[in-house]
């Protein structure tokens, strides 16, 4: 028998679902106004990492040559395996919103856990890349090792870009894990089904966001200029 959730038998013959809200006249309407109310929220999100795209633009114009050599101190098998890692969580996460669509409980838990499973794997990786870094002494700051860098300033400002867009990625991924998380406790309790799915589709515009922003980030700052000094 199908564990998808079933609407109370009272909603329809009052004609109010449950899940509608006091301000919406229908679930239609609350859909589309959440829907576009995200899809605003991710639109300030481009700007925001678009300004910071913009100055890794401008300082890789004036620093070429520190901007290869920093590169050259990431790992591309890290960068890779994490990229392969958050399309992976797309694919779970689109699955979790057609699941919700359909109802099954189940399902719906089990691909909320793989993607959550995903971005803590994302998470765990990114923490070793950071290790490494502050281990080899290149975190921008007073314990930065100039000697080892022919253009020391412009090589910390690849990594204060580095940090900056890799650490405003993350903290973006900690705040989806929480949101799936609370995704999860309310698909486990049965609260989405056919007719309401909201939260789940609005999540996942959010985590597909992120992984977008990482499928720019991972080529920036992993491969373009790699072994090319200009």
């Amino acid at each position: 028998m199908s564990d998808a959730a079933a609407i109370p038998a009272d909603a329809h013959a009052h004609g109010h679902h449950p899940d509608l809200q006091h301000h919406f006249d229908s679930l239609e309407q609350q859909h589309e106004a959440a829907t576009l109310g995200m899809w605003l929220f991710l639109v300030t999100e481009v700007l925001f990492f678009g300004g910071l795209f913009m100055a890794y633009l401008l300082y890789r114009v004036w620093y070429p040559e520190a901007w290869a050599a920093g590169s050259e101190e990431l790992s591309i098998r890290l960068g890779g395996f994490n990229t392969v890692v958050l399309i992976g969580s797309s694919l779970t996460m689109a699955m979790a919103v057609r699941s919700a669509q359909t109802g099954y409980r189940r399902a719906t838990v089990g691909w909320l856990l793989g993607t959550m499973a995903l971005g803590l794997t994302f998470l765990v990786v990114k923490f070793f890349e950071y290790k490494e870094k502050f281990e080899d002494l290149i975190v921008p700051g007073p314990y930065f090792d100039t000697s080892k860098w022919e253009h020391p300033a412009g090589v910390e400002m690849f990594y204060s870009l580095y940090f900056c867009m890799t650490g405003l990625h993350a903290l973006h991924m900690i705040v989806g894990l929480g949101i799936m998380t609370w995704l999860g406790i309310m698909a486990y309790r049965r609260s989405f089904n056919a007719d309401y799915y909201t939260p789940v589709e609005v999540a996942g515009l959010y985590w597909h966001f992120v992984d977008i922003v990482w499928i720019f980030l991972f080529p920036l700052l992993y491969l373009i200029g790699r072994h090319v000094h200009v």
